[in-house]
């Protein structure tokens, strides 16, 4: 047999030297870039008014001269030049969907947030109450997990605003989305919460809160959900990429945003018409900001559990 070519002492030395390296500058070129194209689009839509060319729903900015103008060519009657075309309605694109992630993200955003308190709040109660009250809570999500999101959003969305008014409908549509996205998203962080107060529950820092004499919902608030805050910012944001899909889906169907707020789902049921008439600009670039917008922030939210999972710290 041959010597190994490294000690024990040469395996260690790499290790150790591995280690000194700060963990952000192990990430993956992939992360980088899907950091970067989110920091992009996510401050292209906060910064909407400031960078878009066009305000897209002011009539007096649209001249219908201008419809259905190709990107970077000039339009036939006022030689205006649009970066990614015009819609039939004379409407510049790229300022379309630089307000249109706007709202997409502003819907994404509360959705997620209401998902994380519910869901959040009945994970904590379930985990550290058990019994009958942890039966009753997780039969509940378990029942909704049973059936697709997108559907759970579209009953509570028909629910929700049969319950209003018709001259108030279209002002409250963005509320009423936004309600029913995080309703229908709750379990995911209830499931996650939970099994991780099993776990905390467990250790020496509760049975000693305890026996100082701490109340239940002081030691859920102070001492275990702040260890949970690893898993949940890593839910929080798969669910933020989700939430954005799910309005789209729904803005697609028709019962999403009102038409004058669109979001990137509305533009891409605008431009489905025109995909086959030659005008393929209308639905393509809405779609690909929707694909890449979704894609980089599932991409960050994968990487980031990685980065907090303590198993898989050797490796990054």
């Amino acid at each position: 047999m041959t010597d190994t070519p490294f000690s024990v002492a040469d395996i260690d030395n790499r290790r150790s030297a591995r280690a000194k390296v700060p963990r952000y500058k192990r990430f993956p070129m992939g992360t980088t870039i899907a950091g970067l194209l989110a920091a992009i689009l996510v401050l292209g839509a906060i910064f909407a008014p400031l960078i878009a060319p066009y305000s897209p729903f002011d009539p007096a900015t649209l001249d219908l001269m201008d419809g259905l103008t190709a990107p970077l060519q000039p339009s036939a009657f006022t030689g205006n030049t649009f970066l990614m075309g015009t819609d039939h309605q004379g409407r510049d694109i790229f300022s379309s969907i630089l307000y249109g992630s706007r709202v997409s993200l502003l819907v994404a955003l509360s959705a997620t947030f209401v998902s994380l308190l519910i869901g959040v709040s009945a994970g904590l109660i379930s985990g550290y109450a058990g019994g009958l009250l942890d039966t009753i809570i997780m039969r509940i999500a378990d029942t909704q997990l049973t059936f697709p999101t997108i559907l759970i959003a579209l009953l509570i969305f028909g629910l929700a605003q049969g319950l209003v008014s018709p001259a108030h409908q279209e002002a409250a549509t963005v509320w009423l989305l936004i309600f029913a996205i995080g309703l229908s998203n709750w379990p995911q962080f209830a499931r996650i919460v939970r099994g991780a107060v099993l776990v905390e529950r467990r250790k020496d820092y509760v049975a000693a809160a305890r026996l100082i004499g701490v109340r239940p919902v002081r030691l859920l608030t102070t001492h275990i959900l702040p260890n949970l805050l690893g898993p949940t910012l890593v839910v929080a944001t798969l669910g933020l990429a989700l939430a954005i899909l799910e309005e789209a889906t729904l803005s697609y169907l028709g019962v999403g945003v009102p038409p004058t707020r669109p979001s990137l789902g509305t533009l891409i049921r605008n431009g489905q018409q025109f995909l086959f008439s030659g005008e393929w600009w209308i639905l393509f670039f809405p779609a690909v900001t929707l694909v890449l917008l979704a894609l980089s922030i599932n991409l960050l939210g994968d990487r980031l559990r990685e980065f907090l999972n303590p198993k898989k710290q050797g490796q990054l």
